[in-house]
């Protein structure tokens, strides 16, 4: 064993005891190895930095680009409502539709591009139903690796399978060869979380941090439901104005919106003339709905949480001002102001010198210090806290949709996913799609840069010059060569369990293309001298490479970090038991069909 093989291995076992333990941020701890390689003399500061140009941490980018331009279409959210419609919001049942989903989904395409296809869509299902998006993030991540298992296109060990048996003298394996236990290992998987995601998944059911808008409906008691209703032929409502009828004096509701032919407008102006086929959101009272409609023969479409969910945290949302001192609104009404027409926000509570105004409050004069809560679409919301003199005080994280970029973005990503199928380069594909998106304007190039997660990029980048570096100093050959010598002429069982155990560890601290590669020769060589199929062996590799639970060192896994608020511990317990239960039905899978 010589100085750099030792060296190699020291920094490997400093990295898992950092991981492990948490002492210090993931990201820092991958930028660590990266950094020391160079300074230990095991590869140089070329190599060492090459991780931030590699094909992974490229790709991934491109995928954080074109996932924030999907969310922003509002594309995934149509996608989410049908999966909620059958699944309500029962969390088993939505993990193992999920996860079925997306399996399926990755045993034709690249999991990463599967994940991100589906996230946006997911952490909106987490908001309409109130389940943390950590429950139902890694049940989904996990289920995208265990897909790329279905088929020999599904991921890039797969892919490149073949080509490393020809080069051993082998006949290559069938598209649908590995689809027995590719099947066995994604059922599992499912099960898994069915039967344990209570115990190993971080949070409890139905614990979620509140959100901002929620925070607001509380402490100032807003409406919580939205009712539609349509106008219907005959109605006598119709021709006559908001002002005319007085719906908060005589009901005690606010108009939110109007949808005519299907767009719908905002906080409409008072003088605006009601039509028949309009429908209305109005929030309010029960009772003073109910009295409203009947009083002019009102269609009620739906009053469901679920529709409130999805105008509100899509569209639209409340917000509250304050009116700074000397502002130029100081003195002027709300009527003064225009607030409807001018900035399409419905006011709905008034706060000023510690009196609270919930009625029609249009003519009240304005005061510095005076605290303003409204309704309106998130754009116009922060057009009214860009105006002098008033402050928009709650943070506003939603975005308006840009419905009308839905096709543009749907098919640069549906193309991006095309060209990497056809087998051009994963990282060019997705590039390519990330910069048709800013091209046509389905996101700007700031945004684009906005929604690249660094921490992530810096995590992968910073662990792949690892691979290189046992590589060439002959680390992980050394490793191999001994244990060829003791796995040689042993039980076909232990056999199989070393290597699948081998193909786990190594996939966590380097590429599963990288470590497939590596390991598939030693595999074949391991089977010729004793006595078992060298390409079932090598197939055992290039299933077992997937294997990557217990860190987020996976592109899957390293994508869902920041969105699901993952530790490292977070997938030690759950990616432990995993680990443990992948191994078990790959082994026992290949042993029964394939040996």
């Amino acid at each position: 064993m010589t100085r750099e093989i030792v060296l190699v291995f020291c920094v490997l076992v400093a990295a898992i005891i950092l991981f492990s333990t948490e002492k210090l941020r993931s990201d820092v701890v991958a930028i660590m190895v990266m950094v020391a390689l160079p300074w230990l003399g095991l590869i140089e500061a070329k190599q060492a930095f090459s991780g931030l140009s590699s094909s992974a941490v490229l790709a991934l980018i491109g995928v954080m680009v074109m996932g924030a331009g999907i969310e922003a279409t509002g594309l995934m959210n149509r996608i989410a409502r049908p999966i909620i419609r059958v699944a309500g919001s029962d969390e088993k049942r939505l993990i193992a539709l999920i996860s079925a989903f997306v399996g399926s989904i990755s045993a034709f395409m690249q999991n990463i591009g599967a994940v991100a296809l589906f996230l946006p869509a997911l952490l909106g299902i987490s908001r309409q139903t109130k389940i943390p998006a950590s429950r139902l993030l890694m049940p989904m991540g996990f289920a995208a690796i265990l897909g790329g298992t279905l088929t020999l296109v599904a991921s890039g060990p797969m892919i490149i399978l073949n080509d490393l048996l020809r080069q051993g003298g082998l006949a290559p394996l069938g598209l649908f060869s590995v689809t027995p236990v590719g099947l066995a290992l994604l059922t599992s998987g499912i099960l898994y979380f069915l039967f344990l995601g209570r115990t190993v998944l971080p949070g409890k059911p139905g614990e979620q941090e509140p959100s901002e808008r929620e925070r607001l409906v509380d402490n100032w008691d807003l409406p919580r439901e939205i009712v539609r209703l349509e106008i219907p032929p005959g109605s006598s409502l119709a021709g006559q104005t908001l002002e005319g009828i007085g719906l908060w004096q005589r009901w005690g509701l606010h108009l939110l919106f109007v949808e005519d032919k299907g767009k719908a407008t905002y906080a409409p102006w008072r003088q605006s003339l009601f039509k028949e086929g309009q429908v209305l959101g109005v929030a309010g009272t029960q009772e003073g709905k109910k009295a409203f409609s009947e009083a002019f023969g009102l269609r009620v479409l739906d009053h469901t949480a679920d529709k409130e969910q999805v105008l509100l945290l899509e569209n639209a949302s409340f917000a509250q001002y304050v009116v700074l001192p000397r502002s130029p609104l100081a003195g002027k009404t709300i009527r003064g102001i225009a607030l409807r027409r001018n900035f399409g926000v419905e006011p709905l509570v008034l706060l000023s010198g510690g009196n609270e105004y919930r009625e029609d409050f249009s003519d009240f004069h304005l005061r510095p210090g005076d605290a303003l809560v409204v309704h309106g679409p998130w754009e116009n919301l922060r057009r009214l806290g860009r105006e002098e003199g008033i402050a928009l005080i709650t943070p506003l994280s939603g975005q308006p949709l840009r419905e009308a970029k839905t096709v543009p973005a749907a098919a640069c990503f549906l193309a991006a996913i095309g060209l990497a199928v056809a087998g051009f380069s994963l990282s060019l594909s997705l590039l390519s799609g990330a910069l048709a998106m800013v091209l046509l304007g389905v996101l700007s190039m700031d945004e684009a840069y906005e929604a690249i997660d660094w921490k992530t990029v810096f995590l992968l980048a910073g662990l792949i010059p690892l691979g290189l570096a046992m590589d060439q100093t002959g680390a992980a050959r050394f490793l191999a060569e001994k244990l060829t010598l003791l796995l040689a002429g042993g039980p076909p069982t232990v056999i199989l369990l070393v290597i699948a155990v081998i193909s786990t560890v190594f996939s966590l601290f380097m590429s599963n293309v990288a470590a497939t590669v590596l390991l598939v020769p030693f595999a074949i060589v391991v089977g010729r001298e004793s006595g078992l199929d060298p390409r079932s062996l090598a197939l055992l590799v290039a299933i077992c490479v997937a294997n990557s639970f217990v860190l987020p060192t996976h592109q899957v896994n390293a994508l869902l970090v920041s969105p699901g608020g993952y530790r490292n511990a977070d997938f030690i317990k759950a990616g432990g038991f995993m680990t443990v239960l992948f191994i078990l039905v790959a082994v026992t899978l290949v042993r029964l069909f394939y040996l």
